[in-house]
Parts: structure tokens; sequence; C-alpha cells
């Protein structure tokens, strides 16, 4: 099975950057910042976590402390999955 940030790597790279050779992040980097996801995005980047890892993320966890990069994601979903 693929780590949460695999599964949420490909999600992104085949949602958001469409496969495009230019575009590299690494687990540390900004999501936002670095313009990968806007705040569409985000939401159906919280669509596929609610989805793919079977948590609820509510509203006030909607924070880029919890999802703005795939190390923050990670804990994030860990955190959620713990509880």
């Amino acid at each position: 099975m693929s780590s949460i940030k695999e599964q949420v790597r490909a999600y992104i790279t085949d949602n958001f950057i469409m496969g495009s050779d230019g575009v590299q992040f690494t687990d540390a980097d900004s999501l936002l910042e670095m313009h990968i996801v806007d705040s569409t995005g985000f939401l159906e980047l919280i669509l596929f976590l609610e989805e793919t890892f079977g948590i609820q993320v509510a509203e006030e966890e909607m924070v880029p402390e919890n999802l703005d990069s795939l190390n923050a994601i990670e804990a994030y979903v860990g955190r959620k999955k713990a509880s």
C-alpha cells in the first residue's frame, strides 16, 4: 500500500500539475506558495482526503498548518486516523 504522501503527491500531480515535467515540489514545499493548489483546489484536495482516508475535515481544520505541504497533510491525516 502506498504511503499517504505518495497517494497525495500522485493526486496533486494528476489533477493540478497534469503531469507537467516542469513542476517539481518536495514534501515540505508550500502548495500555495508554489501556486500548485489554489483555494478551489484545496476544496478538491479535502474531498480527496476524506474519500481516500475515511476522515472528516472540520472547517476549523482547513488551515495551512494541516494542508499546505505533503508533510503537513501526512501528519494531519495520521492524527485524524488515530482518533
